[in-house]
């Protein structure tokens, strides 16, 4: 009876250990598997234009626009930095960090529905300080589809930097798509005129088209 009693306690004690270990190991998958949210975005640069009906759009409803962006930016994930709105000419440009071409496209479209005609993901150069006595003008270099290289514009707005005082310009930054090879850069200058001017005896690079517009953030 003692010999019987002793082997049924034996098992109860083995069946008790295996239940601990089996439940150990449980919580020990679970914490393993359990999955942890990944916090870092990475965040290119974009520009994106709209092409407006010229002389119908002003720096006040633009303004206003963008107000509306950057209420709804933290859904998508954007962050809107500064727009250049050319009156005359109804085209504005709006300067974001995204992580994607359609996180701007929605956050457009559901902000106050003006979906942009294009976007482009650029490599930023090092802005310089506006000196603000001064018109701006962004100036577009239409390069072709793969045929521009960052490093080759960056080479091309030092040497604009080396000239730009002769031409009273100011050249603050520049914005490269090299997939769509399009140049933009933004300036402060007397004229346009100005402008191409340095470009040409910088590089002789002239751009496709010069805009006149008004900043703001």
């Amino acid at each position: 009876m003692k010999h019987s009693f002793f082997l049924f306690s034996l098992v109860v004690l083995l069946f008790t250990s295996c239940g601990d270990t089996n439940e150990k190991k449980a919580d020990t998958t679970a914490t393993t598997t359990t999955p942890i949210a990944n916090t870092s975005t990475a965040q290119s640069y974009f520009i994106d234009v709209h092409d407006l009906e010229p002389g119908k759009v002003t720096f006040k409803d633009v303004e206003g626009a963008h107000q509306k962006d950057l209420a709804t930016q933290d859904k998508y994930g954007v962050k809107f930095m500064k727009f250049w709105v050319d009156e005359q000419k109804g085209k504005v440009y709006c300067l974001s960090q995204a992580q994607n071409e359609v996180s701007v496209t929605n956050t457009h479209k559901e902000a106050h529905g003006l979906i942009p005609s294009n976007v482009y993901e650029v490599s930023s150069g090092t802005e310089t300080i506006a000196k603000g006595n001064k018109q701006f003008f962004i100036d577009v270099h239409e390069m072709g589809a793969g045929k521009v290289a960052a490093k080759d514009v960056a080479d091309a707005h030092t040497k604009d930097l080396a000239v730009q005082d002769k031409y009273d310009v100011n050249f603050t930054n520049y914005w490269v798509d090299e997939k769509k090879g399009v140049i933009m850069c933004l300036s402060e200058a007397p004229d346009s005129n100005a402008v191409k001017k340095a470009h040409k005896e910088a590089h002789g690079l002239l751009p496709a088209y010069v805009l006149k517009v008004k900043q703001g953030e």
